[in-house]
């Protein structure tokens, strides 16, 4: 397996300090085929893992093509697309899905359409590895948990077909007690930065060492967050009224909350999947390029405060 690249550049920059090193490689014979790439995708991340109202898997692609590069991404969007092709990438793996709700036509005069015209066009296959990705050990929350520091993880809501260890969210301790103001300023600092910052409900003073995670939209869990006796809930696009419920019934304060970039809170994934599937592809043989995308997806591009410029 050649080097896992990881890097962002210039405006769309994530910190060097949070990307794999690029010098680091693994010899290893033989292009895998998808259909290969896509057992050692089940081995990491069992569909089985996913929520019922989504959707993931293969996309576009034949199974029996052989694949030598792989990029990975948070969204399937056309200039990550189009990354993917420049770079020559057999298999796009994007943990967000292109085609979440049925649609009835892909012809390229939608923005859809589009994508799955430049996909085919160019041989590249497209793979979703969502809650799947979330649920599983080793997950999205579970790099955000690894990234905080917490102790004594587990799921916030436990999956119904995996391990114990498996499901959406997860909630730990941290080491030592911290001022929410302290965490919140190592949250914004360990995450790319994006137009939308962090947003933070809650007494800057107060302490916290418990602490909920949900990487990606998470404010249905609220329920479990509370049953979890979690100071602060760090999760993505928090809608106002769930969180003002939230922080209404709040007892004494907390769990107070943490509203940090959707892309941003996923993003942070990429690297570890990457070094993930290189591992296993490398364990059976196949020599494949595994590279994180440079774009930046997030949909905002900047933000206006009181005070600001």
């Amino acid at each position: 397996m050649e080097a896992v690249n990881t890097g962002i550049s210039d405006a769309d920059s994530v910190d060097d300090d949070q990307a794999v090193e690029e010098d680091e490689t693994v010899d290893a014979g033989g292009d895998p085929t998808l259909g290969q790439v896509l057992l050692a995708v089940e081995e990491l991340w069992p569909e089985s893992l996913a929520e019922d109202w989504d959707e993931v898997g293969l996309v576009v692609g034949r199974p029996n093509v052989p694949v030598t590069k792989v990029l990975f991404a948070v969204d399937p969007t056309l200039a990550v697309i189009d990354e993917a092709i420049e770079w020559g990438a057999g298999l796009l793996i994007t943990h967000h899905p292109l085609l979440l709700k049925g649609v009835n036509s892909v012809a390229a005069t939608s923005a859809k359409g589009l994508a799955v015209h430049r996909l085919i066009e160019a041989g590249t296959g497209l793979l979703t590895v969502h809650t799947n990705g979330d649920s599983a050990v080793g997950g999205v929350s579970d790099v955000l948990a690894d990234a905080f520091g917490l102790e004594n993880v587990e799921p916030l809501t436990p999956a119904a077909n995996g391990l114990p260890e498996e499901g959406i969210g997860r909630v730990g301790d941290l080491p030592e007690l911290i001022t929410l103001g302290d965490f919140a300023a190592s949250v914004f600092e360990m995450l790319p930065a994006v137009a939308g910052g962090v947003r933070v409900a809650g007494d800057k003073d107060g302490l916290v060492r418990r602490v909920a995670v949900c990487g990606g939209a998470g404010d249905s869990l609220f329920d479990a967050v509370r049953a979890s006796h979690a100071d602060v809930y760090v999760t993505a696009d928090m809608r106002h009224h769930p969180a003002s419920e939230a922080r209404e019934g709040a007892s004494n304060g907390r769990p107070y909350l943490i509203d940090v970039s959707h892309f941003a809170s996923e993003w942070l994934w990429l690297p570890a999947a990457a070094e993930a599937l290189g591992n296993v592809l490398a364990d059976q043989g196949y020599d494949v390029e595994i590279r994180v995308s440079s774009t930046n997806s997030d949909p905002w591009d900047f933000i206006l405060t009181p005070g600001g410029d």
